[in-house]
């Protein structure tokens, strides 16, 4: 795999753990990050042996703190919408990749951060965790998909409150709100997602890739869901994993999986 200058990557037993790792900035997303995202997510695309993806923040007190406001002043509308459509087009690669993508939550997850933590399949949140979208406070809206995954994460009401008051959330409110889909203790927080990974990846692949393409359907402009769910149905039965899970389910053994 590639080095990066912001990111550190680590690949055990078909896992990678993508860490942002900028500590003293609070891993706040700057233009580097967003590049470097979009770098191994491609990796994650094109290489066989990551089976799956955890992404998480360097050090204890934040997955990402935000966007590194620093590199807004002098912005145009132009430029703004640069910055936004940049960021629209990483984190859709990761909500779209076709193998599990969680977001472990450790620390403060504002902003941009709330928005990456968003795009994830899945979010496992520390005790410790904070989430919010404060961009009002800067003049500004969510730039990276925060109005839309919040929205149809928690629902347009509570959606609308937390965009327009600017509040942060702990953990707990959070799982009860169903941003995230659980919370566990900091020292477990890795291991969880690990777990989770672990237990996805064991099913079979191509099904696993076809749920993710079904559910993510449903929010996509022109696009029937319930059309997409018969058509990869079929295309599920067309493989060899197919026959494989239901020979197992019957012959009452575990199944072997080939991504066939």
């Amino acid at each position: 795999m590639k080095n990066y200058t912001t990111l550190l990557t680590e690949l055990t037993q078909g896992t990678l753990i993508i860490t942002i790792n900028r500590e003293d900035k609070l891993n706040a997303l700057n233009k580097t990050v967003i590049s470097e995202l979009n770098d191994v997510m491609d990796e994650v695309y094109n290489i066989p042996d990551i089976k799956g993806v955890i992404i998480t923040g360097k050090g204890p007190k934040s997955f990402v703190a935000g966007a590194d406001i620093s590199e807004f002043k002098g912005m145009d509308e132009a430029a703004g919408k640069a910055l936004a459509q940049r960021g629209h087009e990483v984190f859709d690669k990761i909500e779209m990749c076709s193998k599990p993508v969680i977001a472990a939550v450790n620390g403060f997850a504002l902003g941009g951060g709330c928005e990456l933590a968003m795009a994830c399949h899945l979010r496992i949140a520390s005790e410790n965790a904070k989430f919010g979208q404060p961009e009002v406070k800067l003049g500004i809206i969510p730039g990276y998909g925060g109005t839309q995954r919040l929205t149809q994460l928690i629902g347009k009401g509570k959606a609308l409150e937390l965009l327009m008051t600017a509040d942060t959330i702990d953990a707990t409110c959070a799982e009860k709100l169903g941003l995230v889909n659980d919370v566990v203790q900091t020292v477990e927080l890795i291991d969880t997602c690990k777990a989770i990974i672990a237990k996805i990846t064991g099913m079979a692949p191509i099904a696993i890739a076809q749920v993710i393409q079904s559910v993510y359907a449903h929010f996509k402009d022109g696009i029937d869901g319930f059309d997409t769910e018969i058509e990869l149905f079929g295309k599920c039965v067309a493989t060899t994993d197919f026959t494989e899970g239901t020979s197992a389910f019957l012959e009452k053994r575990k199944p072997v999986f080939k991504g066939e």
